[in-house]
């Protein structure tokens, strides 16, 4: 019987988003392919350092010892459009770190985004761009990861999972009557439809899998009260009262929760960050990152009906 796949959370993760690549992304773009080839020859024994999405995944990899080593609750796999040949100084590097991961997909300069469904991936991360929006104009659950590595506190084993609600749990249906009609009609849109929960949104699955990691986590402390639980998931939205209704009722109809929400209301999502201190925060629109990228592994979701024209927007006319 093969490795199932099916009962585990399972995470795509694009070498670009687990380690920092600046300096190998200067070669290629430099000196072309085969620069880039020779120089990871080269380097293949130097260790690659943290990327943005390290702290978490390191994190989320962690949380496998609450089950038994050949059942694991986390699947972490490589997803790159490294060759097989340049891929070694990835999966040196990852071993290196003491990583868990042992499963990678190599497609020569091609995206690998469109495996997902074979693997049963709820989440793709990438610091490719046009790899995530492809990704996610398929239907597929992808981010972009954006800014610089942040330093990872190893204080604790915690894991901080914070989400904005619109465009990313849910669909993007009040997004949309935000920006035709203002405030005032999207308030008044969301009062309308308060017990009506929401479609759903590119990342709901995802925080499914997250919840069954938590409910695996309440087990253990029934079993063990000494047990201190670890994973903790956010939403940092900028839905204020009265439209916060309509958000608890869809996590509520989904069968999902989440530990803590800020309804915001226009408040900078960053200065919250810097006391939250999540390990990722998941937003679709890229000017509230801005800032929360500045001390936050921040994450952007390409999904919706804003996404679409600001790529339209940036097209060549």
């Amino acid at each position: 019987m093969g490795y199932e796949l099916s009962n585990r959370l399972v995470v795509g993760i694009a070498s670009s988003a687990l380690f920092d690549l600046t300096e190998s992304g200067a070669i290629f773009r430099e000196q072309g392919e085969k620069g880039y080839r020779d120089y990871q020859e080269e380097h293949r024994d130097d260790e690659l350092r943290p990327g943005v999405a390290f702290p978490f995944i390191r994190r989320l990899l962690s949380l496998n010892n609450l089950n038994a080593a050949d059942d694991p609750l986390v699947e972490v796999i490589v997803l790159s459009r490294n060759d097989p040949d340049t891929g070694l100084r990835v999966m040196r590097s990852i071993a290196s770190h003491g990583l868990p991961i042992s499963r990678a997909i190599f497609r020569q300069g091609r995206s690998p985004y469109n495996f997902m469904p074979a693997l049963n991936m709820s989440l793709f991360l990438s610091a490719n761009e046009q790899d995530v929006r492809e990704a996610v104009s398929s239907g597929l659950a992808a981010g972009h990861v954006l800014g610089a590595p942040h330093e990872d506190d190893l204080d604790d084993d915690d894991l901080r999972i914070s989400f904005d609600f619109d465009g990313v749990l849910a669909g993007d249906e009040s997004e949309q009557v935000y920006q035709a009609g203002g405030i005032e009609e999207f308030r008044a849109h969301e009062t309308r439809n308060a017990a009506i929960p929401h479609d759903a949104g590119p990342l709901k699955e995802f925080l499914a899998g997250v919840n069954r990691i938590q409910q695996r986590e309440e087990e253990e402390r029934g079993r063990n009260p000494d047990y201190r639980i670890r994973l903790h998931v956010s939403i940092v939205t900028a839905r204020n009262a009265p439209a916060h209704e309509r958000a608890v009722t869809s996590l509520k109809e989904w069968g999902l929760r989440v530990n803590d929400a800020f309804f915001l209301g226009g408040i900078d999502k960053g200065e919250i960050m810097k006391i939250l201190r999540p390990h990722i925060f998941f937003d679709d629109q890229e000017t509230h990152l801005v800032s929360t990228s500045r001390t936050t592994p921040s994450v952007h979701v390409p999904f919706g009906k804003i996404n679409e024209v600001a790529e339209a927007d940036r097209r060549p006319a």
